[in-house]
């Protein structure tokens, strides 16, 4: 029988993959000291948000997640950030990989909308595995699953986020609209002349200002 655990060395920004991309290096051991063939592995990360403190500007920006700070102690519930697979080579004993995971920039997305209002400090993370593990025997192979109760955290910098998002969108973010919502934000800006989109959101804002300080 195996008896695999798992612990998350650290995290890096994989420069070259096509998209944005964390890699976490993880080292597996097998207690049970036989020869692993090979391992499907799943992993699930949540992000912890009870896991850490916020300041007064990164709380207003939460605020569409997890409402008032007032009812955080009700509301400040784990997020889920990535479901992945890999395929770990075999193994006897420990082995080292790099688990790399996908990140999305739409602020549509609970995750990418957590990640952008932080200014810094870390991001408690929980990796949650399972999967399928194939045993080399002497008849053949043998097939074992990964236990539900294997997990490890990790705290990912939120330097590092901000790093890997300004190599995809240096100085930039975007957000998805409506067909209809994007026709009108046009008309309003073919209507004023304006030169670009920035230009556009800002004038937006400028009225958005001016009718809530008027009287």
């Amino acid at each position: 029988m195996t008896d695999l655990g798992f612990s998350c060395l650290d995290a890096r920004a994989d420069r070259f993959a096509a998209a944005p991309t964390l890699c976490f290096p993880l080292r597996i051991t097998d207690a049970g000291g036989g020869a692993v063939h090979a391992v499907a592995l799943r992993c699930q990360i949540r992000i912890e948000p009870q896991r850490r403190r916020y300041s007064g500007a990164e709380s207003e920006l939460l605020a569409d997640l997890f409402g008032e700070p007032s009812r955080w102690g009700e509301t400040l519930r784990p997020l889920q950030f990535a479901l992945v697979s890999t395929m770990v080579p075999g193994f006897t004993g420990v082995t080292e990989i790099d688990l790399p995971v996908p990140v999305t920039y739409d602020l549509e997305v609970a995750a990418g909308k957590y990640f952008a209002a932080l200014d810094g400090g870390e991001i408690p993370l929980l990796l949650l595995f399972s999967g399928t593990v194939f045993v080399r025997t002497p008849t053949g192979f043998s097939v074992e699953q990964v236990p539900w109760d294997r997990e490890t955290r990790h705290r990912l910098p939120v330097p590092l986020w901000r790093e890997l998002m300004d190599r995809y969108f240096p100085g930039e973010g975007w957000l998805r609209l409506r067909t209809d919502t994007l026709r009108d934000l046009h008309r309003f800006k073919s209507a004023h002349a304006l030169a670009t989109w920035d230009d556009t959101m800002e004038a937006l804002l400028a009225r958005a200002r001016a009718s809530e300080a008027a009287p």
